[in-house]
């Protein structure tokens, strides 16, 4: 497995409403929120406009992985 990976039982996980409220709190506009190897990923914009996705933990929340698209249309 890649360390970016997240492997806790479903029954662990925060509600993807939790996610969209870290969302907020970043100042992120979310366009999609799904579920690859194990982790939330979710694509939106953030308080700049700028595109981007972003892997998350769905057990701590915690960002593991951000991926923008600065500079590029």
């Amino acid at each position: 497995l890649a360390e970016d990976d997240c492997d806790a039982p479903t029954g662990e996980w925060k509600s993807r409403e939790a996610v969209r409220e870290l969302a907020e709190q970043q100042g992120w506009t979310l366009k999609r929120i799904k579920i690859d190897d194990g982790c939330y990923e979710v694509y939106g914009t953030d308080s700049a406009g700028r595109r981007f996705e972003a892997k998350i933990d769905p057990v701590t929340l915690k960002i593991k992985e951000i991926e923008g698209r600065h500079g590029h249309r």
